[in-house]
């Protein structure tokens, strides 16, 4: 979290009975920042001249709030309104001004909009004031109209958005819950009771979660206790809305920390039980205390190689999920080898199938899975280099078998290495620059990202004088084997190996 040097607030109640006060620079920070956005402006004016109340909310604060500290021109991201007027006013209000709007959430209370200014989008929720009741067994709520902005506030989700901002001619900052002391302590609290607030939405203790990693943010123990006390609740939610959130926490600069919270108060037991099991099993190398602890800082040895590569994505979801669960198949595969040493034999394959099962689970997308999946599966591979021995076919299939995996796979082997004894980690590291530089020399003269057979499924039938089929996809397989053992063949000479295969059978 930014640092808010500009922000100072006496006085940090844990009490909920006792607000804030809003300090004068904050004050003039809020309004300095509405008053750079003419949507916002804008907006406020329409909502007043109609004889409505419109304060910017929740998030949409916070993140102006940050955004005000570092001299950011607007708050970042889409924004969140809420009003006294009902959506069909909402609705009423906006045409004629937003460029469009839809009420997909119109029965939660809900009008989203776009407007343009100046040829730039913007896009807003304006929700209703609410007094939700949730009947515990799910988390959709029974939607109620509220009438006050602080009861619309007091069912939010955690204190840091339990704020908000008028858009009227005052600007007042509201924040009944002390979310700005809060902020500023870096403290994650809920506006009422914290297992009341789980209760209501369990979603919420996974969003906890997020913050710890997005925000900086430390959960009050209230929160905590809460949370593992109820962590079987998450089984309300489902699997889409868990993997968001998984994702979201995942995709912040820095995790580790949540990721220990989401262990340690068995919200992974629900949901990544794979991870929690982790924390008992010792590695091969006794180098680490468990590989839960490795697959932590393998995981922050790959976000840092992803940001330092200028042509990476990042954050990259893919190369993340593999460095946090490429040994997930080790509790399955541990077995007792004499003189007290471990092994965890094949569980690339066990902890691959691990990895497709459960990211299908959490309904990530099939390249995601199979993504993931293959990293896992390809991850222990190069331990097989050695010191070199490996020949240009091994090399070949090491690159073909990764296909456009390969970058990632490079960053996934070498965060593997967290080994302390620093020769070791030199070896590896040297060893693994070797085998880049034989890839690299091999495909310079041989384009290995394309590797292809020499006579293509056309000429197969030609030569064979056979119709389209299996037996010239497993011809087509054969040339491929041949091209990645021997490398390039002449036409002639693929040509007389296809023969006499055909032959052979």
């Amino acid at each position: 979290m930014v640092p808010l040097p500009w922000l100072v607030v006496s006085g940090q109640p844990e009490s909920r009975a006792a607000a804030v006060p809003v300090p004068a620079a904050v004050q003039q920070a809020v309004r300095d920042l509405v008053e750079v956005s003419p949507v916002l402006v804008e907006l406020g004016e329409r909502f007043a001249a109609a004889g409505f109340e419109a304060h910017l909310v929740g998030g949409s604060v916070r993140d102006a709030l940050l955004a005000a500290g570092t001299g950011a021109a607007r708050p970042p991201g889409d924004l969140d309104v809420t009003t006294d007027a009902r959506p069909e006013q909402v609705l009423r209000l906006l045409r004629g001004w937003a460029s469009s709007t839809w009420n997909t959430g119109i029965a939660f209370g809900t009008v989203g909009a776009e407007v343009r200014h100046d040829g730039e989008a913007t896009r807003l929720e304006i929700t209703t004031y609410r007094a939700d009741r949730y009947d515990r067994e799910s988390r959709n709520p029974e939607v109620a109209w509220g009438d006050s902005l602080v009861d619309d506030l007091a069912r939010r989700d955690f204190t840091v958005n339990a704020m908000a901002v008028s858009l009227g001619p005052d600007r007042t900052v509201t924040d009944p819950f002390g979310g700005l002391g809060d902020l500023l302590a870096r403290r994650l609290r809920t506006p009422g009771a914290a297992a009341d607030s789980f209760a209501d939405d369990p979603l919420r203790m996974l969003r906890a979660v997020r913050f710890v990693a997005q925000l900086g943010l430390t959960p009050v123990e209230e929160v905590v206790g809460a949370m593992t006390a109820m962590s079987g609740e998450l089984a309300r939610i489902t699997p889409e809305r868990v993997q968001v959130e998984l994702s979201k926490t995942l995709l912040q600069d820095a995790p580790r920390a949540a990721l220990e919270l989401f262990v340690a108060t068995g919200l992974a037991d629900v949901v990544l039980p794979e991870l929690s099991a982790l924390r008992m099993e010792i590695d091969e190398h006794h180098q680490h205390k468990d590989v839960y602890t490795h697959s932590l800082t393998v995981l922050d040895q790959a976000i840092a190689l992803e940001r330092a590569d200028p042509d990476a994505g990042s954050p990259d979801l893919v190369l993340r999920l593999a460095a946090l669960l490429h040994d997930v198949g080790k509790p399955a595969t541990r077995r007792h080898e004499p003189r007290g040493r471990v092994s965890f034999h094949h569980h690339e394959v066990v902890g691959a199938k691990l990895v497709r099962r459960r990211l299908q689970a959490l309904r990530y997308s099939k390249e995601v899975v199979e993504d993931v999946a293959r990293l896992t599966f390809l991850h222990l591979r190069f331990h097989g280099y050695g010191t070199g021995e490996w020949t240009d076919s091994a090399v070949r299939r090491y690159v073909t078998d990764a296909g456009p995996l390969l970058s990632r796979l490079h960053k996934l082997v070498r965060s593997d290495c967290t080994t302390r004894n620093r020769r070791r980690a030199a070896a590896l590291a040297a060893t693994y620059d070797s085998l880049e530089r034989r890839i690299a020399e091999l495909s310079a003269a041989e384009d290995l990202a394309r590797v292809r057979p020499d006579l293509d499924g056309n000429a197969i039938m030609e030569i064979l004088g056979i119709p389209p089929g299996r037996e010239v996809g497993e011809a087509w397989q054969h040339l491929k084997d041949l091209r990645l053992e021997r490398g390039p063949l002449g036409r002639e000479e693929a040509e007389a190996e296809l023969r006499a295969w055909w032959a052979a059978r």
